[in-house]
């Protein structure tokens, strides 16, 4: 017997933790994918079960269990140190050309919560997908290569000519099954970028994945820190238009189980950029701390400080702190129902960083 789709506020009523007796074995319409059972609490299949901090133990409105990182391919702490810089060359004017390549594809699960599969089209086989980083005047070359078996484009935000755009009907416009083509542009202006599929219908192509943050950095370098990428996503995963796991890099919860973990005093510059579907707006709020906003990061001087922001979807900011006390810093969305769902971490602050 088929059972229903669960919509968010069923997940909201048992909680977080209760959620994964509520999703096992929940069959989702659209292609029958199913939420598998996730594991009790200390049996986490094929690893030892991990020492969370205590805010997040069971019982604690937090998803139970682990996502299996080794078959999905990819590791949240380590995307968010990640930077594809591309193939670097030289032109004969002495510009540096960076040379990308992005192949996209369909048919992957996306482990979004422990048990829990997301049917996603990928760039490069993640959500989301790498991030690309060049410098001020630099030229970009970004082939896509679509091994789909639908129309894909890419459409960077930033400067550039109009058959350089990504959109259907314009310029080269749709790439199809099969087919490549080259994006050739100047890097400008310097800030924080995102490029996604621009391919109709435009919500359906942003939502199952493809997407992924550009960075552009200016010539005059800011100033040294440790960066991070975190690009907040959400999931509709029974496509009734609503959405029921909301992340930062895709996995809910994941950086309250895995804190990020930072230096005292040391500059933070984190590259936040919401991508999120369905929803009008995200936020975040870092606890115990304020911090420098710049907005898109085309300017090198900021503009607020504050301890909360909310971006539209496609907005983005540059946020530079120090935390002056050690300590485990909770981040989320103010959105709070946003918060229960799976947009929720912690920084952990430390003399050595470790």
């Amino acid at each position: 017997m088929r059972r229903k789709a669960f919509s968010r506020r069923d997940l909201l009523k048992a909680g977080a933790a209760g959620a994964a007796g509520v999703l096992g074995g929940l069959v989702l319409p659209h292609g029958g994918n199913t939420f598998a059972a996730t594991p009790a609490h200390g049996q986490l299949q094929g690893a030892a079960a991990p020492t969370y901090p205590t805010t997040v133990r069971h019982g604690g409105n937090i998803t139970v269990g682990e996502v299996d990182i080794a078959r999905m391919g990819y590791d949240p702490l380590q995307f968010l140190t990640h930077f594809d810089y591309g193939k670097v060359s030289k032109l004969a004017n002495g510009q540096t050309l960076r040379e990308f390549r992005l192949i996209a594809d369909e048919g992957r699960e996306v482990e979004i919560a422990p048990g829990v599969f997301f049917p996603a089209w990928t760039f490069n086989g993640t959500v989301p997908s790498p991030t690309l980083r060049a410098r001020e005047g630099d030229r970009v070359k970004v082939t896509l290569i679509n091994a789909s078996s639908h129309p894909h484009t890419i459409h960077f935000h930033g400067f550039h000519k109009a058959e350089m755009d990504g959109v259907p009907g314009i310029g080269r416009g749709d790439v199809m099954p099969g087919e490549t083509f080259t994006y050739e542009f100047e890097a400008l202006p310097f800030g924080l970028h995102l490029y996604h599929c621009h391919s109709a219908p435009l919500k359906r192509h942003i939502h199952k994945g493809l997407y992924g943050t550009f960075i552009i950095d200016p010539k005059k370098a800011r100033p040294q820190a440790r960066e991070f990428v975190m690009m907040m996503n959400a999931f509709d995963t029974n496509f009734d238009g609503e959405n029921e796991v909301y992340a930062v890099n895709t996995v809910a919860f994941h950086y309250a189980k895995h804190p990020i973990k930072v230096r005292r005093k040391e500059l933070v510059r984190i590259y936040l950029v919401n991508i999120t579907e369905f929803d009008p707006i995200n936020s975040v709020h870092i606890h115990g701390n304020f911090f420098n906003v710049y907005r898109t990061g085309t300017s090198l001087k900021p503009s607020e400080f504050t301890d909360t922001i909310m971006l539209c979807q496609a907005e983005r900011a540059v946020l530079e702190l120090r935390f002056p006390f050690p300590g485990r810093y909770m981040f989320h969305a103010h959105q709070s129902e946003f918060t229960e769902l799976g947009w929720m971490g912690h920084f952990e602050v430390s003399d050595n960083g470790v």
